[in-house]
């Protein structure tokens, strides 16, 4: 018996919909409610069975596995996602991360020595491991086998390693190119327990997921798209205790269904915080811990390294402007700035800040010792690793895909691989338009609850399915000022629905404004008010006659 067909609420969507060419019913519903059912065929990724084998072989033979994981969301999901699974079906496994501090991204000589004293028989390597190959063929010399989970790009020098599970291998025919390392993690468990015939619900670990796919800036179409709204759902369940702790202490309502924007914007970054001012071992902790006691603890710890790690991001933002300003950059010029004692955990993030404000690619350095750490950010679209790549006579080491790479250089040759990179990016344009569709003018009748219970639908929302915003024209009732220059709203829609707005860092443009006015913004639940409240996200307010 087929599904029921699921439909939107509001004439706004529907035409959203048709405008996307989504005017089959059928094709529409799959759209609105994805099913895990309708995931591609794994058959096609290579080495999945090999690799699924030879962990069964491990766990059947009390042989020791040691998951070594990168240090971000990505990383440390697919990192807990094997351990998990495999001490679940009674394996021995020590999961390690890499660190930002010591030794850097990847298998580096550090994380080796570290893999080593673990005395493995195998090894798993997660989101890391494609650009390894010094590191793994050690490990391979002294009999140890490396099975490689990854999701960037191959090098064509083939990997000295037992199995290799990553999309974008050319002999890989799987069809969905876009799943990040958490997802290619899930997949390779589900075959694992296929081949030791085990009762277990591979469902658990969606909410992980979720959490690393949305965080690394996945596509969120096809195959992630399936994943990741299932993961909300899960995530929504609350049952892993960290993760539960977490959600409490900043905040997040679990009464409304979560988006891909409560990861992103809330709990990824917290995620992220320890590995970037120290070891990034308490976070996966916390994705780990299974007492809700302990999982408090940890939660607090993770929200308080957040809280130092805003501090220092806004530092080195502040003094990334004052050497851009010494340097006279040119409006579309590639920027390049660097300092000593630049936390090398941060600069991505001023990267991503600077690249969003400027839409120019963006390299920004951490110094020390004379030797430098940088993140690379641009617009979407532009093929920042092609960039790079041109420049590697200038640098030690560099690595990661085209939307965010990490580089190495010695001081000496910051001002070459300024040049060089600048003239790289100049005879590159964005791989694709980048999709950032217009706001869409409601219909007369639609209702705001009925526009957010929609928008759930379309979740989740972000890379390759961009987040909807809504143009009202309203009566603006009260506007008054907030600390930190923001601006809350009270909106009178001309429907005769009346929501609350709030617009982040409005009010040294706009001041108390009121009266006639387009608001343009995104819809949220007013958290504040309760029950069906809805609130609007204001980006633009533009006065009407």
């Amino acid at each position: 018996m087929s599904s029921p067909l699921v439909e939107v609420r509001t004439s706004t969507i529907a035409a959203y919909l048709a405008q996307r060419g989504q005017v089959d019913p059928a094709e529409r519903s799959s759209f609105l409610d994805p099913k895990l059912s309708a995931l591609s065929p794994p058959h096609g990724m290579r080495d999945r069975t090999l690799a699924a084998e030879r962990i069964a072989h491990a766990i059947n033979s009390g042989q020791k596995l040691v998951v070594f994981g990168d240090y971000d969301c990505d990383g440390m999901t697919a990192t807990a996602i094997v351990t998990e699974v495999v001490r679940a079906l009674g394996g021995e496994v020590q999961p390690l991360l890499a660190s930002r501090f010591q030794g850097g991204y990847g298998v580096s000589e550090m994380a080796l020595e570290r893999i080593i004293a673990e005395r493995p028989s195998l090894v798993v390597t997660c989101d890391c491991g494609s650009s390894d190959h010094k590191t793994l063929a050690a490990l391979r010399a002294l009999g140890i086998d490396v099975i490689v989970i990854d999701h960037h790009l191959v090098p064509v020098e083939p990997l000295p390693v037992l199995a290799f599970l990553n999309p974008h291998r050319p002999e890989c025919s799987f069809p969905f190119k876009g799943l990040a390392s958490c997802g290619l993690a899930l997949s390779v468990m589900a075959e694992l327990r296929k081949q030791l015939g085990a009762d277990l619900d591979i469902r658990a670990w969606l909410d992980l997921v979720a959490i690393g796919t949305i965080a690394d800036v996945a596509p969120l179409s096809g195959d992630n798209r399936i994943l990741v709204r299932a993961g909300l759902a899960k995530l929504k369940e609350a049952q892993r205790p960290g993760l539960r702790a977490l959600m409490a202490l900043i905040g997040i309502d679990l009464s409304h269904p979560l988006t891909a924007s409560d990861v992103s914007f809330r709990l990824a970054p917290r995620i992220n915080a320890p590995g970037r001012l120290q070891a990034p071992d308490r976070a996966l902790e916390l994705l780990l811990e299974r007492d809700a006691d302990r999982a408090q603890g940890i939660a607090s710890e993770v929200e308080q390294l957040c809280q130092q790690r805003r501090a220092e991001q806004s530092r080195i933002l502040e003094l990334a402007e004052a050497q851009l300003r010494e340097l006279s950059r040119k409006d579309g010029d590639a920027i390049v700035v660097g300092h000593e004692g630049w936390n090398h955990g941060i600069v991505g993030i001023v990267a991503g800040r600077l690249a969003d404000q400027y839409q120019c690619p963006t390299v920004v350095i951490g110094f020390e010792g004379g030797r430098g750490r940088g993140s690379v950010r641009g617009p979407a679209g532009f093929p920042l690793f092609d960039a790079v790549e041109e420049c590697e006579a200038h640098l030690v080491r560099f690595g990661g895909h085209q939307a965010a790479a990490g580089l190495e250089l010695e001081v000496a040759q910051l001002g070459a691989f300024r040049a060089s990179f600048a003239l790289a990016c100049k005879k590159r344009t964005l791989h694709t338009p980048v999709d950032r569709p217009t706001p869409l003018s409601v219909h007369p009748g639609d209702r705001v609850r009925d526009l957010l219970a929609d928008c759930y639908l379309l979740e989740p929302t972000g890379e390759g399915n961009p987040a909807l915003k809504f143009a009202f024209d309203c009566f603006i009732k009260t506007c008054r000022s907030l600390r930190g220059g923001h601006l809350k709203f009270e909106l009178e829609l001309d429907s005769g629905d009346r929501l609350g707005g709030f617009g982040p860092g409005l009010g040294a443009s706009l001041g108390e404004i009121t009266g006639r006015a387009r608001v343009v913004g995104q819809l949220r639940p007013d958290t504040y008010r309760g029950g069906e409240a809805v609130e609007l996200l204001v980006n633009e307010v533009t006065r009407t006659v």
